[in-house]
């Protein structure tokens, strides 16, 4: 690796299918999967919410917000992972929650790693990107912001 390349703290975080691809700045905390039941009539990509440090938060399911079926983890294997928000409801919601399918990992990568790949997204994705040969989408959280934004309200 060069000596001046730049490399970027990241973490991929297993859901169903796939994994996403997120700088660590963006990640709070990495906590056990435990969230009370979201209810009846609320949307299919809810899967409840959880107490964080005096704060109600709304868990999401990445599957479900993008096209696909909400799968509640078993057998201990997920997390859920409390994001930093970063778009125009900020105030209203600094945080959400993504339910994990297992336990993210870490990863240090510089730009010759990546590369970006064509490939069908969702709403949830922003893109989809190769990741020294393995396929990893990059989450689009203004989406998923707004959906937070929706179950708060």
């Amino acid at each position: 690796m060069n000596e001046n390349s730049q490399t970027l703290p990241c973490v991929m975080i297993p859901v169903c299918d796939r994994h996403l691809l997120l700088p660590n700045v963006s990640i709070a905390e990495v906590v056990d999967f435990n969230s009370t039941d979201a209810g009846a009539s609320t949307p299919d990509w809810l899967v409840g919410f959880l107490d964080w440090r005096g704060l109600t938060l709304p868990v999401i399911s990445y599957d479900a917000a993008n096209g696909g079926s909400l799968t509640v983890p078993g057998d201990n294997r997920g997390r859920i992972i409390v994001l930093n928000t970063i778009g125009p409801d900020h105030n209203k919601a600094p945080f959400m929650a993504l339910v994990t399918q297992g336990i993210p990992s870490q990863a240090r990568l510089d730009e010759s790693q990546l590369r970006k790949l064509d490939g069908e997204t969702g709403p949830a994705d922003l893109m989809l990107v190769d990741v020294e040969g393995e396929a990893a989408w990059i989450p689009n959280l203004e989406y998923l912001e707004s959906l937070a934004v929706q179950a708060g309200n």
